[in-house]
């Protein structure tokens, strides 16, 4: 399996918004994430890091 865990990086922290994250997806302005088990979530958000060997997807909300 290849999935990741997705974070927002708060300072030096990292809070978990999504385990098992398949798919990262660009959609009307914001990112689409789904997990193996069918759950999404659109965040307004930037990617910052892709950690893949650590299975991670390291985002950064945007203010509007």
């Amino acid at each position: 399996m290849c999935e990741a865990n997705a974070y927002y990086k708060n300072g030096d922290d990292l809070e978990l918004i999504m385990e098992a994250v398949d798919t990262v997806e660009p959609r009307d302005g914001e990112l689409r994430l789904e997990n193996i088990f069918g759950d999404q979530k659109f965040l307004k958000a930037r990617i910052l890091a892709l950690a893949l060997g650590e299975r991670k997807v390291i985002l950064e909300p945007l203010t509007p």
